[in-house]
Order: structure tokens, then sequence, then C-alpha cells
């Protein structure tokens, strides 16, 4: 009986741990949906977590439209950040990854382990010395402020070394460069569509990092025209003192998660078995 009972009694344990993180992670965002969707001046009326006076359209208008526009300015803004940095982020560790984990070559598990390492490291901390850098430079208050640093990402060499390793075959890109093909035909016709989830998984985490990242341009940003969302968005926050009404932060928010779960849900395919790919190594 112990033997049948043990292994439900762990099911049960395990699904109800996974229930609360799901609320956990929800609530918010229903919390979000709901209050975007209340009347100016009905945000604490009612059940904070229910439905009233719904006029979602208005608060759509008045977020778009408010000191000219400059929200769709933060979202487009947001956008290019995001889809530039990731995509170059996403080729050049797709590169690295492939390098280290199919190459022999002096220092490769040195400079593997100070990647690894890096990951570890948490971003805010590289903020600082990266905008002295590109001050010196006269980059700051420029859009290359912000994409220079997002072109690099530990996380994805890391990801990519482990999926290159065990989803490569050796003899494959040997039966590749028997045939003539060279090293750079070999990478990008022959290991690059095998990789195809890997560069998903990589490019998804890198895009969701920049949307959300507010530190590293609010340091080097000061022009309104060129601020992502997010820090957008917490400038309004910062001026209910002075007028500006909560519910633009509110509905702002809202819109600024649409393409976040429109790329997870279009890409989910792909970036499951990337990280699956990742644990069992």
């Amino acid at each position: 009986m112990t033997t049948t009972r043990s292994p439900l009694a762990s099911r049960l344990v395990v699904n109800a741990l996974l229930g609360l993180m799901a609320l956990y992670t929800l609530i918010p965002l229903w919390w979000l949906f709901v209050s975007a969707t209340k009347g100016e001046g009905y945000l604490h009326q009612g059940s904070p977590l229910w439905f009233s006076h719904f006029d979602l359209g208005a608060n759509l208008g008045r977020v778009f439209s408010f000191q000219g526009g400059v929200f769709s300015s933060w979202l487009a803004n947001s956008a290019l950040y995001s889809l530039v940095g990731a995509t170059v982020s996403t080729l050049l560790s797709v590169m690295a990854g492939f390098a280290l984990a199919k190459y022999r070559f002096r220092g490769r598990e040195t400079i593997f382990n100070v990647i690894l390492a890096s990951v570890l490291i948490p971003a805010p901390l590289f903020a600082l010395p990266l905008f002295l850098m590109l001050a010196e430079l006269r980059l700051t208050d420029t859009y290359w402020a912000v994409l220079l640093p997002s072109f690099v990402s530990p996380f994805g060499v890391y990801l990519s070394r482990i999926y290159a390793s065990a989803s490569v075959p050796d003899e494959l890109l040997e039966a590749a460069r028997i045939d003539g093909a060279g090293e750079q035909r070999t990478f990008f016709r022959i290991a690059l569509p095998v990789m195809a989830p890997a560069l998903v998984t990589i490019f998804l985490f890198q895009f969701v990092s920049v949307w959300n990242n507010y530190l590293l341009p609010a340091l080097m940003i000061n022009d309104a025209s060129k601020l992502p969302v997010t820090v957008g968005l917490v400038q309004w926050r910062s001026e209910f003192a002075n007028g500006v009404p909560p519910m633009l932060s509110i509905t702002g928010a809202f819109v600024s998660l649409v393409p976040l779960l429109i790329a997870f849900v279009a890409l989910q395919r792909f970036w499951r078995s990337g990280l699956t790919a990742g644990a069992v190594k």
C-alpha cells in the first residue's frame, strides 16, 4: 500500500504547487486585463478581479492620443530594439555555440566557462559600465546605446552549445565536408536548419529580455521620442501628481504585453523543444 500511495501523494503535492505557481503568475495578468477595461474613475469600484463599467475602447483611445500619440512611438521603439537586438543576438549566439561545440581549439573550455559564469551575473550590474563605455564613444542618447548591448546573450551561447552538441551529429558535418561543402556552407546549409528550435528559443528569450529591459534604456536615453515602452510607462507613473491619469499606465501596460503573448503562443512549438533539449543535456 505504501508503494502505491506514495507516488500518488507526490503527484498531488507537485500538482498543487504547480497550481499555486500558475495562480501566482496569472492573477496579476488577469487584474491588469480587468483594470484596463474599467472606465475612467471606476478603477477602485467593485471587485478588483471582475469587470465593471466596461470602457476599454475609450481607454485605448486616450492611451494612443495622449501627449501627441507618444505611446505609439514607444511601442515602435520597443519593437525596433527587440526585433533587431534579438535577431543579431540569436545569430551571434548560434555561431559561437556551434563553434564551441564542434571545433577543437585551445582554450575552448575556458572560454565556455567564462561565458557560463557571465550567465550567473545579474544584468543590471553591467548597466553602469556599459553607460560609461558608450558615453566615451558618444553613443548615449542614440538607438545604438540600447541596440549594441542587446546583441550579446551569454545564455544564448550556452543554449546553442548544448543544443549543437546534442542535435548536430559529427557524421553529418563530415559528410558535408567530404561532398565539398566549405565551413560557411556547412554551417548555414546543414547545421543551422537542424538548430532551428534553439534559434527560436534564443530569439524569444532575447526578445522578451530586451522588450522588458528598463534600467539600461533609462540610463542611456534622454530623448522621449527614443524611449521604449517600459521607460515611457514609468515616466507616466511618476507624473500622477502632475495630472496624468492612472488608467493611462494601466491600459498602456496591458497593451505592451500583447506582442509578448502573441510571440509566445505563435512560437511555443519551437521553444518548447529547444528548452527540452537543453534540459535533457
